[in-house]
């Protein structure tokens, strides 16, 4: 009878709610009053054992749908890795697509399992979606990763197997997940990058070419003949077996000129096309050789000097 006058009070709503939860209180006790009464101690311990079966029966079926369901899902990335194998797929599309699968499964196994139990699965759904929303806002850089793993599936800037370099790192892709991309460096450092910047970022990817051009500058002392000192240097180039010619498709005969007069020597520029596997090892040896085997050729290489004039 209290109720209308404290709806005039400016904290009635916490005072009504607060004597509503006490009414209900009190109505469950006297229920539960009312049955201890009525009822006979061996209808009651009845009625408790019957719960409790009930229950051990939901528990023990969820627990059920839990261990068969792992297992099942087990089984189906298993089957689905060897199906991978057999057709040769891409990592990068095998691992993403697994781990996509495997969280999907979880999902479904969690909500039956929940079901077993009694519980109200459409307010699940419900509380599943708040809290999804709620975590997609706390989380938004994840759910930019996950686009971005989309985005590179899709689009394919480099697969398993490439040497990339992205985010200030260079290395070779071991596996893409739904969130991150995973390198590993010359060095043996595994570097683990979040999909959404690589994905909006730059990417160097090396090995999408099957050919690469090697470039190098090399500087000889001013003195020297021109042609002399390119005939050197395209011999040299032409020794190594790795170095391709214009009968390549895709590639061209090695190239030498002279790129720049600087202050203490002549520079020349030396282009060699070579496979993208080669692309270090002809790097190596032109820089070894080159600076082994001019200066026997008669062509040397200068040293910084300056000049001077004395007047008297």
């Amino acid at each position: 009878m209290f109720i209308p006058f404290l709806q005039q009070v400016p904290e009635a709503p916490a005072i009504v709610n607060k004597l509503a939860n006490q009414d209900s209180t009190r109505a469950a006790l006297h229920e539960i009053k009312e049955t201890l009464s009525t009822s006979s101690a061996e209808e009651i311990l009845s009625s408790l054992a019957t719960e409790a079966v009930h229950f051990g029966l939901k528990v023990a079926a969820a627990l059920a749908i839990y261990l068969i369901g792992g297992w099942i899902i087990r089984r189906i990335k298993k089957g689905m890795r060897k199906g991978f194998e057999r057709r040769g797929t891409d990592q990068t599309i095998s691992t993403f697509t697994l781990s996509l699968v495997s969280i999907s499964l979880w999902v479904l196994v969690i909500i039956l399992t929940v079901s077993a139990l009694g519980l109200n699965t459409s307010s699940l759904a419900a509380l599943l979606a708040a809290g999804g929303l709620a975590i997609g806002m706390a989380l938004s850089g994840t759910v930019q990763n996950f686009a971005g793993g989309i985005m590179i599936l899709a689009f394919k800037p480099f697969k398993a197997g490439d040497y990339i370099e992205a985010q200030g790192y260079a290395g070779t892709v071991t596996a893409v997940t739904i969130a991150s991309t995973k390198l590993l460096t010359i060095d043996n450092r595994v570097v683990i990058l979040p999909n959404g910047a690589l994905a909006n970022g730059n990417i160097n990817n090396f090995s999408a070419m099957p050919l690469r051009r090697v470039d190098q500058l090399v500087s000889i002392s001013y003195g020297i003949d021109a042609a002399k000192a390119k005939e050197a240097i395209l011999d040299l180039v032409r020794t190594h077996p790795a170095v391709l010619d214009a009968s390549t498709e895709g590639a061209a005969d090695p190239f030498v000129a002279v790129a720049e007069l600087s202050e203490s020597a002549v520079r020349y520029t030396v282009r060699v096309w070579v496979k993208s596997a080669d692309y270090w090892t002809v790097f190596f040896y032109l820089n070894e050789t080159l600076y082994t085997e001019l200066p026997k050729r008669g062509v040397s290489f200068p040293f910084p000097q300056l000049d001077v004039h004395i007047k008297q």
